[in-house]
């Protein structure tokens, strides 16, 4: 009999790399992601910070109520208004086994090279897939939580490509200054000043996303929603625990990825809609879970 609250149960090892004839697996990698995670939840509780899975881990939650068997990472976000809090609850309160990188703390943080914040566990190593921005910050390459911001979305198509092309035109001189190992601190200084006023002046709007600093997602297909889909964040079940996502999860995941992104139920159970072919890890190039540095092949 169908459950509508049930998940998908099928799950399969999805192998990362192998080192020494051992192979590390994305389940190993999300086992210790989660660690961090954990610390992330406990500290934003602590200190009345809302945050929420969205993307990818968001869609596990519905799905697999916990990762995505193939999914190598954990995304994040927190509101713009809680953005300095948060930040300053991460320096008060996280604990001894984790760090955390951003630009407001270290001016070698790349700010367009994805998350607007990343949140590291140390004696571990990560060497993510990135071919033109490379992680610049001296305190590590720990296996990570992505925490991105989530801004007011202008209502005027206009207005909203205007900043993002702006973005994007800063993001050509960031990435050729960072490549020539030259910090465009000034252009990233622009990036958060563009995003962060964009923000302020659509804080009426009914719409929501993830920052405009971010510019990668496609013009034609932005992760932007109604901010009442989004707002406010509730409690979902992930891997025996309860982290917080968007308000209306099924709707918002539906308008991001597509209508068929959900589980679907084939008579006898939940089984996932994604092609074979396209269920493999794609963030992780190599990975260390017992040390800060790159295993050496004996």
């Amino acid at each position: 009999m169908k459950k509508e609250n049930d998940c998908i149960k099928e799950r399969k090892d999805y192998v990362i790399c192998e080192k020494n004839g051992k192979k590390i697996t994305v389940r190993d990698l999300q086992l210790e992601v989660l660690t961090v995670m954990d610390e992330l939840h406990r500290v934003c509780v602590k200190n009345k910070i809302d945050y929420a899975l969205i993307a990818g881990s968001a869609l596990g939650a519905v799905n697999y109520k916990g990762f995505i068997p193939w999914d190598d990472d954990i995304d994040v976000c927190v509101k713009r208004e809680d953005w300095d809090r948060f930040i300053e609850a991460l320096k008060k309160d996280l604990g001894e086994n984790f760090y955390f990188q951003c630009f407001e703390t270290d001016k070698r943080f790349n700010t367009i090279a994805g998350p607007s914040m990343k949140i590291r566990k140390k004696n571990t190593f990560i060497e993510e897939t990135n071919f033109l921005l490379k992680n610049r910050c001296k305190s590590g390459d720990g296996i990570f939580v992505d925490v991105i911001i989530y801004d007011h979305m202008s209502e005027n198509r206009f207005i909203h490509v205007l900043n993002r092309t702006l973005i994007r035109i800063a993001m050509v001189f960031i990435v050729l200054l960072d490549n020539l190992h030259i910090n465009p601190v000034p252009f990233k200084k622009f990036t958060q000043w563009l995003s962060k006023r964009y923000s302020m002046k659509n804080v009426n709007s009914s719409l929501a996303g993830q920052t405009i600093s971010y510019p990668w997602t496609k013009l034609s297909h932005e992760p932007v929603f109604l901010a009442k889909d989004i707002y406010p964040f509730k409690l979902y079940d992930f891997e025996g625990r309860k982290f917080y996502s968007f308000n209306n999860i099924e709707k918002v995941l539906k308008e991001w990825y597509s209508p068929n992104c959900l589980k679907k139920w084939d008579g006898e159970k939940w089984v996932e809609t994604l092609p074979v072919e396209k269920r493999k890890p794609k963030h992780t190039v190599d990975l260390n879970l017992h040390g800060s540095e790159r295993i050496i092949e004996k």
